[in-house]
Protein backbone atom coordinates (compact mmCIF):
# COMPACT_ATOMS: atom_id res chain seq x y z
CA UNK A 1 0.00 0.00 0.00
CA UNK A 2 1.52 3.24 -1.15
CA UNK A 3 1.32 6.16 1.17
CA UNK A 4 0.29 9.38 -0.40
CA UNK A 5 2.62 12.23 0.18
CA UNK A 6 1.43 14.62 2.79
CA UNK A 7 -0.79 17.35 1.50
CA UNK A 8 0.95 20.62 1.00
CA UNK A 9 -1.29 23.49 1.86
CA UNK A 10 -2.02 25.64 -1.21
CA UNK A 11 -0.51 29.00 -0.82
CA UNK A 12 -2.54 31.95 -1.92
CA UNK A 13 -1.10 33.36 -5.12
CA UNK A 14 1.47 36.02 -4.41
CA UNK A 15 0.21 39.50 -5.12
CA UNK A 16 2.86 41.63 -6.65
CA UNK A 17 2.41 45.10 -5.37
CA UNK A 18 2.78 47.69 -8.08
CA UNK A 19 4.11 51.07 -7.13
CA UNK A 20 1.34 53.51 -6.68
CA UNK A 21 0.66 55.26 -9.95
CA UNK A 22 1.44 58.92 -9.81
CA UNK A 23 -0.09 60.80 -12.69
CA UNK A 24 2.16 63.30 -14.42
CA UNK A 25 1.79 66.89 -13.41
CA UNK A 26 -1.37 68.23 -14.88
CA UNK A 27 -0.81 71.04 -17.34
CA UNK A 28 -1.45 74.46 -15.90
CA UNK A 29 -4.88 75.78 -16.63
CA UNK A 30 -5.08 77.78 -19.79
CA UNK A 31 -4.86 81.50 -19.36
CA UNK A 32 -8.20 83.14 -19.17
CA UNK A 33 -9.20 84.72 -22.44
CA UNK A 34 -10.00 88.23 -21.29
CA UNK A 35 -11.92 89.02 -24.43
CA UNK A 36 -14.26 86.03 -23.97
CA UNK A 37 -14.91 86.89 -20.33
CA UNK A 38 -16.23 90.32 -21.27
CA UNK A 39 -19.87 90.83 -21.97
CA UNK A 40 -20.44 91.42 -25.64
CA UNK A 41 -21.38 95.03 -25.02
CA UNK A 42 -18.12 95.65 -23.15
CA UNK A 43 -15.82 94.40 -25.89
CA UNK A 44 -13.67 97.01 -27.68
CA UNK A 45 -15.37 96.75 -31.07
CA UNK A 46 -18.85 97.14 -29.64
CA UNK A 47 -17.79 100.03 -27.41
CA UNK A 48 -16.10 101.69 -30.37
CA UNK A 49 -19.29 101.47 -32.40
CA UNK A 50 -21.48 102.78 -29.59
CA UNK A 51 -19.27 105.35 -27.88
CA UNK A 52 -16.57 106.29 -30.35
CA UNK A 53 -12.78 105.94 -30.26
CA UNK A 54 -12.29 108.38 -27.38
CA UNK A 55 -14.06 105.97 -25.02
CA UNK A 56 -11.46 103.24 -25.53
CA UNK A 57 -8.35 102.83 -23.41
CA UNK A 58 -4.87 102.73 -24.96
CA UNK A 59 -4.79 98.94 -24.79
CA UNK A 60 -8.27 98.65 -26.34
CA UNK A 61 -7.29 100.91 -29.23
CA UNK A 62 -4.18 98.84 -29.81
CA UNK A 63 -6.27 95.67 -29.65
CA UNK A 64 -8.47 97.02 -32.44
CA UNK A 65 -5.37 97.41 -34.60
CA UNK A 66 -3.98 93.99 -33.76
CA UNK A 67 -7.36 92.29 -34.36
CA UNK A 68 -6.12 88.92 -33.09
CA UNK A 69 -3.97 87.62 -30.29
CA UNK A 70 -1.21 85.03 -30.26
CA UNK A 71 -0.92 81.52 -28.89
CA UNK A 72 -1.53 81.80 -25.15
CA UNK A 73 -2.42 85.50 -25.27
CA UNK A 74 -5.74 86.94 -26.33
CA UNK A 75 -5.62 90.27 -28.12
CA UNK A 76 -6.39 92.37 -25.01
CA UNK A 77 -3.69 90.65 -22.96
CA UNK A 78 -1.23 91.11 -25.81
CA UNK A 79 -2.07 94.82 -26.03
CA UNK A 80 -1.56 95.26 -22.28
CA UNK A 81 1.76 93.43 -22.50
CA UNK A 82 3.02 95.57 -25.38
CA UNK A 83 2.18 98.84 -23.62
CA UNK A 84 3.61 97.62 -20.30
CA UNK A 85 6.90 96.59 -21.93
CA UNK A 86 7.18 99.90 -23.82
CA UNK A 87 6.24 101.94 -20.75
CA UNK A 88 3.41 103.70 -22.58
CA UNK A 89 1.59 103.75 -25.88
CA UNK A 90 3.89 106.55 -27.04
CA UNK A 91 6.89 104.39 -26.16
CA UNK A 92 5.96 101.98 -28.95
CA UNK A 93 6.82 104.65 -31.53
CA UNK A 94 10.50 103.97 -30.92
CA UNK A 95 10.17 100.18 -31.25
CA UNK A 96 11.64 98.30 -34.18
CA UNK A 97 10.82 94.92 -35.71
CA UNK A 98 13.11 93.03 -33.32
CA UNK A 99 11.44 94.67 -30.30
CA UNK A 100 7.96 93.53 -31.32
CA UNK A 101 9.15 90.03 -32.22
CA UNK A 102 10.48 89.51 -28.69
CA UNK A 103 6.88 88.83 -27.63
CA UNK A 104 6.01 85.21 -28.28
CA UNK A 105 3.62 84.84 -31.16
CA UNK A 106 4.41 88.13 -32.91
CA UNK A 107 6.01 87.25 -36.21
CA UNK A 108 7.47 89.30 -38.99
CA UNK A 109 4.19 90.29 -40.63
CA UNK A 110 2.48 91.46 -37.44
CA UNK A 111 5.66 93.27 -36.35
CA UNK A 112 5.81 95.13 -39.67
CA UNK A 113 2.14 96.05 -39.37
CA UNK A 114 2.77 97.54 -35.94
CA UNK A 115 5.84 99.44 -37.18
CA UNK A 116 3.73 100.90 -39.99
CA UNK A 117 1.05 102.09 -37.58
CA UNK A 118 3.64 103.68 -35.28
CA UNK A 119 5.33 105.45 -38.19
CA UNK A 120 1.96 106.85 -39.27
CA UNK A 121 1.45 108.14 -35.73
CA UNK A 122 4.91 109.73 -35.72
CA UNK A 123 4.32 111.45 -39.05
CA UNK A 124 0.98 112.78 -37.85
CA UNK A 125 2.80 114.34 -34.90
CA UNK A 126 5.30 115.86 -37.31
CA UNK A 127 2.64 117.31 -39.58
CA UNK A 128 0.79 118.66 -36.58
CA UNK A 129 3.85 120.85 -36.12
CA UNK A 130 2.60 123.04 -38.97
CA UNK A 131 -0.61 124.57 -37.56
CA UNK A 132 -2.72 127.00 -39.64
CA UNK A 133 -1.32 129.95 -37.69
CA UNK A 134 2.39 129.61 -38.27
CA UNK A 135 4.39 130.12 -35.08
CA UNK A 136 6.85 132.84 -34.30
CA UNK A 137 10.36 131.40 -34.03
CA UNK A 138 12.40 134.28 -32.62
CA UNK A 139 14.34 132.29 -30.04
CA UNK A 140 16.14 128.96 -29.77
CA UNK A 141 13.69 127.83 -27.09
CA UNK A 142 10.68 128.57 -29.30
CA UNK A 143 12.24 126.64 -32.18
CA UNK A 144 13.20 123.70 -29.94
CA UNK A 145 9.68 123.49 -28.51
CA UNK A 146 8.22 123.53 -32.00
CA UNK A 147 10.57 120.81 -33.28
CA UNK A 148 10.34 118.49 -30.27
CA UNK A 149 7.44 116.33 -31.60
CA UNK A 150 9.41 115.65 -34.79
CA UNK A 151 12.27 114.04 -32.91
CA UNK A 152 10.21 111.76 -30.66
CA UNK A 153 11.28 108.13 -30.98
CA UNK A 154 13.87 108.72 -33.72
CA UNK A 155 16.90 106.41 -33.75
CA UNK A 156 18.56 108.06 -36.77
CA UNK A 157 19.62 111.61 -37.44
CA UNK A 158 17.32 113.80 -39.48
CA UNK A 159 17.91 117.31 -40.74
CA UNK A 160 15.22 119.97 -41.10
CA UNK A 161 15.15 123.43 -42.60
CA UNK A 162 12.56 125.89 -41.33
CA UNK A 163 11.84 128.59 -43.88
CA UNK A 164 10.85 131.90 -42.22
CA UNK A 165 9.32 135.14 -43.41
CA UNK A 166 10.59 138.64 -42.56
CA UNK A 167 8.98 138.48 -39.12
CA UNK A 168 10.48 135.08 -38.33
CA UNK A 169 7.18 133.31 -38.69
CA UNK A 170 7.31 129.82 -40.13
CA UNK A 171 6.51 129.38 -43.80
CA UNK A 172 7.31 125.68 -43.98
CA UNK A 173 9.23 123.00 -42.08
CA UNK A 174 10.93 120.57 -44.46
CA UNK A 175 12.87 117.39 -43.74
CA UNK A 176 15.97 117.58 -45.92
CA UNK A 177 17.62 114.27 -45.12
CA UNK A 178 17.53 111.17 -42.97
CA UNK A 179 20.81 109.52 -42.07
CA UNK A 180 22.02 106.59 -40.01
CA UNK A 181 22.30 106.16 -36.28
CA UNK A 182 25.63 107.98 -36.29
CA UNK A 183 25.51 110.54 -39.08
CA UNK A 184 23.27 112.62 -41.29
CA UNK A 185 23.69 114.09 -44.73
CA UNK A 186 22.89 117.73 -45.38
CA UNK A 187 24.39 120.16 -47.85
CA UNK A 188 23.86 123.93 -47.99
CA UNK A 189 22.51 123.70 -51.55
CA UNK A 190 19.55 121.55 -50.39
CA UNK A 191 18.93 123.88 -47.46
CA UNK A 192 18.87 127.08 -49.46
CA UNK A 193 17.16 125.55 -52.49
CA UNK A 194 14.19 124.92 -50.20
CA UNK A 195 14.44 128.42 -48.73
CA UNK A 196 14.44 130.00 -52.19
CA UNK A 197 11.48 127.81 -53.18
CA UNK A 198 9.52 129.18 -50.20
CA UNK A 199 10.65 132.78 -50.85
CA UNK A 200 12.08 132.78 -47.32
CA UNK A 201 13.84 135.74 -45.78
CA UNK A 202 15.63 133.56 -43.23
CA UNK A 203 16.14 129.93 -42.35
CA UNK A 204 16.54 128.03 -39.14
CA UNK A 205 18.27 124.66 -39.45
CA UNK A 206 18.03 121.77 -37.02
CA UNK A 207 18.99 118.16 -36.63
CA UNK A 208 18.69 115.61 -33.85
CA UNK A 209 21.18 113.48 -31.95
CA UNK A 210 19.65 110.04 -31.28
CA UNK A 211 22.01 109.60 -28.32
CA UNK A 212 20.20 112.43 -26.55
CA UNK A 213 23.37 114.46 -25.99
CA UNK A 214 23.03 117.66 -28.05
CA UNK A 215 26.73 118.62 -27.82
CA UNK A 216 28.01 119.43 -31.32
CA UNK A 217 30.52 117.21 -33.08
CA UNK A 218 33.35 118.48 -35.25
CA UNK A 219 31.22 117.61 -38.30
CA UNK A 220 28.31 119.65 -36.88
CA UNK A 221 30.57 122.67 -36.47
CA UNK A 222 31.94 122.34 -40.02
CA UNK A 223 28.43 122.07 -41.44
CA UNK A 224 27.31 125.16 -39.53
CA UNK A 225 30.22 127.17 -40.94
CA UNK A 226 29.27 126.03 -44.46
CA UNK A 227 25.65 127.05 -43.86
CA UNK A 228 26.75 130.44 -42.55
CA UNK A 229 28.92 131.09 -45.62
CA UNK A 230 26.18 129.94 -47.99
CA UNK A 231 23.64 132.22 -46.30
CA UNK A 232 25.83 135.23 -47.06
CA UNK A 233 26.18 134.13 -50.70
CA UNK A 234 22.42 133.85 -51.29
CA UNK A 235 21.47 136.72 -48.96
CA UNK A 236 19.13 134.60 -46.84
CA UNK A 237 19.85 134.93 -43.13
CA UNK A 238 20.76 131.84 -41.11
CA UNK A 239 18.84 132.54 -37.92
CA UNK A 240 20.22 129.54 -36.01
CA UNK A 241 21.27 125.92 -36.19
CA UNK A 242 19.87 123.74 -33.42
CA UNK A 243 20.88 120.27 -32.28
CA UNK A 244 18.00 118.53 -30.56
CA UNK A 245 18.58 115.94 -27.85
CA UNK A 246 17.04 115.11 -24.50
CA UNK A 247 17.21 117.18 -21.33
CA UNK A 248 18.24 114.14 -19.26
CA UNK A 249 21.31 113.61 -21.45
CA UNK A 250 22.22 117.31 -21.69
CA UNK A 251 24.73 118.51 -19.07
CA UNK A 252 23.09 121.94 -19.31
CA UNK A 253 19.62 120.45 -18.91
CA UNK A 254 18.14 122.26 -21.93
CA UNK A 255 17.82 119.28 -24.26
CA UNK A 256 19.11 121.28 -27.23
CA UNK A 257 22.18 123.18 -28.42
CA UNK A 258 21.98 126.54 -30.16
CA UNK A 259 24.88 127.64 -32.37
CA UNK A 260 23.59 131.23 -32.21
CA UNK A 261 23.54 131.20 -28.40
CA UNK A 262 27.07 129.79 -28.50
CA UNK A 263 28.15 132.66 -30.77
CA UNK A 264 28.93 130.42 -33.75
CA UNK A 265 26.24 131.81 -36.09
Amino acid sequence: MHLLPPLTPQLAPTRILQPEFTPPHAPPPLATNRLQTLAIGDRPQERLEKLGATALSDSELLAMLLRSGTQGHDVLTLSHRLIADAGSLAGLIAWREADFKKLKGIGRIKALQLITVMEIARRILCQAGNPPLQPLLDTAQQAADFLRPLTHGLVVEKFWVLSLNRRNRLLKCTEISSGTATNTLAHPREVFREAIKQSASAVLCAHNHPSGDPAPSAADIRMTRQLREASHAVDIALLDHLILGQAAADPCGHGFYSFRTAGLV
